[in-house]
């Protein structure tokens, strides 16, 4: 059986514009746009720059590291998926480039969780298609 027939939690839409952040994801990067005009990186995926409006772009690979910007615990699943995790945390992540993601950190007690930790990317494999961004300490 698939990992796809087994994966309950919502995933990510796959279109033209968001598949060259997927590709990099399934090959563990963090592959992200950068403006070819001012350098601003774009996360998630648009079209045209927020800063200078430009629509050129590039795809970058990030470190996948940074630090705990804001976070919180979900106690409610608003998704089947998600009742085996509860209570369970996500995450805002400040990168060390600069852009902001939210997602969701492994491996550590909510009570540990604190503004400012350090943190990395893994990646978790969802379907045969869709590789997520997880993050864990970075120790």
């Amino acid at each position: 059986m698939s990992a796809a027939t087994n994966y309950a939690k919502p995933l990510p839409a796959i279109n033209a514009l968001t598949a060259p952040h997927w590709e990099g994801t399934r090959a563990g990067r963090l592959h992200v746009q950068k403006c070819k005009a001012c350098g601003t990186l774009r996360y998630p995926p648009n079209p045209w720059c927020a800063k200078c409006r430009s629509d050129g772009s590039e795809w970058v690979d990030l470190s996948g590291k940074g630090k705990i910007w804001s976070w919180c615990v979900f106690h409610r699943p608003y998704f089947k998926g998600f009742e085996s995790e509860m209570p369970y945390a996500v995450v805002l992540v400040e990168l060390d480039e600069g852009i902001r993601l939210y997602s969701n950190l492994v491996g550590v007690r909510h009570e540990d969780i604190h503004i400012g930790m350090r943190v990395r990317a893994e990646f978790q494999r969802a379907t045969d298609e869709v590789m997520l961004i997880k993050f864990k300490e970075d120790k």
